[in-house]
């Protein structure tokens, strides 16, 4: 593609060479760059893409977008910009020939809900009759093709080139998870959604973020680019966006009077079921994932879906097709009779792990046993709010790893015992260890709940990454011990 063109809407200085010139592709990673390419250096959390310009060069990058200007430049076309990060969006949208604006782009923002909210959507949307692709912490998704994910919302480029792929393959909406970071790192930057959702807000990220504010900041952002924002108001923070927002607004919530509510709520081991209240309108809905904060997700999915036009019919029959979301309060031993349950739930937050807790209790019908840590080199601060949690709200808990990355196990271990004020737990370090003693403790009419990697089947030690599939561990533990 012609660099001008590649550069159209994007305000820059072209320091050295010309902008009439063919590019071959984009690239923020100086390892991938082949000849003819266009370098974009982006300022990362970790390292910085400047170091590698003229190795980018060295390996054929004809192009350099760059923030700063290095004493040894190479002698090829520079392009000067504020924000490199904003210059890859905009370069990528427009390699992929604007496939953003193809789409029907629905985003989903907040600490915890997001991929069941999408899975939700996406549900509802298909049963529609639209053709619905996802992108999320678990995969992305075009129609019903799996593909691999590696973080929550990709970067801009591979953004754009999944749009793209989208597009091609006659998709209607794209439903995603928008994390804070990818908001504050400008990875959704220049894409206008149809839809904000926001879930809630808590404590997680502190470390990328450093304050809460900062965390809020970012999340509203998502709110500046959406048409209509749909707003959880039982969250403190919802109440927050609701007055600071500007674009259309639809309130939804459990207990308060919103746009769209629920009544006559009655929950089960197997899900839940209650009638959504809507412009007058009364419908009752089953979903087939227990808890009431899965309740407020398709609450938050159907306004969604309500602002898109789609027939109030047609999105109960959406909620209660599906049947769940991997990791997400997965029951892993339903195909055996065991006399008590095994549970597994991404819960890795303190809200999430008080959620997923009380949802279990409410089905317990004999002790709540929890398996649970936290993971290294990401907040902290919250690892004693988890101790506390956790052990308050089951009758046994089992402290353990979860991906300790480069600090040592029993040091994170150490910080969430630290918030425990009871006598009800036990350490067991070895994560597979520690599931199989909750298992060994179980009795009949217990529920074990195994917390914070769910759908993961991987475990990131200081010096590798490991397969750690749970729902195969869980199996391997009942074979050992039956």
């Amino acid at each position: 593609m012609l660099l001008r063109k590649l550069l159209e809407g994007l305000d820059y200085k072209l320091l050295n060479g010309d902008d009439n010139l063919d590019v071959n592709n984009i690239n923020y990673d100086s390892r991938k760059v082949k000849n003819g390419d266009m370098f974009v250096a982006i300022k990362g959390y970790s390292t910085d893409g400047h170091k590698f310009i003229n190795k980018a060069y060295e390996n054929g990058a004809k192009v350099i977008v760059c923030e700063d200007i290095l004493d040894d430049m190479p002698k090829c076309t520079i392009i000067k910009v504020s924000d490199s990060r904003k210059a890859l969006a905009i370069a990528a949208s427009n390699f992929y020939e604007n496939p953003k604006d193809k789409l029907k782009i629905i985003g989903v923002t907040g600490t915890n809900g997001k991929t069941t909210s999408t899975f939700m959507i996406k549900s509802i949307l298909e049963t529609a009759g639209y053709k619905v692709g996802l992108l999320g912490t678990i995969a992305n998704y075009i129609g019903n093709k799996k593909l691999h994910a590696d973080r929550t919302t990709p970067e801009s480029l591979e953004m754009h080139s999944l749009f793209n792929d989208m597009v091609n393959d006659g998709v209607d909406y794209c439903v995603m998870e928008v994390s804070s970071h990818s908001l504050y790192l400008n990875r959704v930057y220049g894409i206008e959604f149809q839809e904000g959702l926001f879930t809630n807000l808590t404590q997680d990220h502190l470390d990328f973020h450093e304050t809460f504010e900062n965390y809020y900041n970012a999340k509203f952002l998502l709110f500046k680019n959406s048409k209509n924002s749909i707003i959880n108001i039982d969250d403190i923070y919802g109440k927050r966006i609701y007055k600071e927002v500007m674009s259309n607004k639809i309130t939804y919530s459990l207990d308060k009077s919103a746009n769209v509510a629920a009544s006559d709520i009655v929950m089960h081991s197997r899900g839940a079921e209650f009638d959504m209240n809507y412009d007058n309108n009364k419908i009752h809905v089953d979903i087939n994932i227990p808890g009431k904060y899965n309740i407020m997700n398709a609450l938050g999915s159907a306004s969604v879906c309500i602002c898109e036009g789609i027939d109030i019919e047609v999105i109960k029959k959406g909620l209660t097709n599906m049947s769940g979301v991997p990791g997400r309060c997965e029951l892993v031993t339903k195909d055996y009779n065991l006399g008590y349950d095994v549970i597994i739930d991404y819960a890795h937050t303190p809200d999430g792990l008080e959620n997923i807790l009380k949802t279990a209790k409410e089905f317990t019908s004999g002790r709540l046993i929890s398996v649970f840590g936290c993971g290294g080199d990401r907040d902290k601060t919250k690892r004693p709010i988890m101790g506390k949690l956790g052990t308050e709200l089951s009758d046994i808990a089992v402290i353990t790893s979860d991906n300790p990355r480069s600090e040592e196990p029993i040091a994170i271990i150490n910080d969430v015992a630290s918030g425990i004020e009871k006598d009800n737990y036990i350490v067991v370090e070895s994560r597979r260890d520690a599931i199989k003693e909750a298992m060994k403790i179980a009795r009949k009419g217990d529920v074990v709940v195994i917390a914070g990697k769910g759908h993961e089947d991987y475990q990131i030690l200081k010096d590798k990454t490991i397969h750690f599939d749970e729902r195969e561990i869980v199996k391997e533990i009942i074979q050992e011990l039956y």
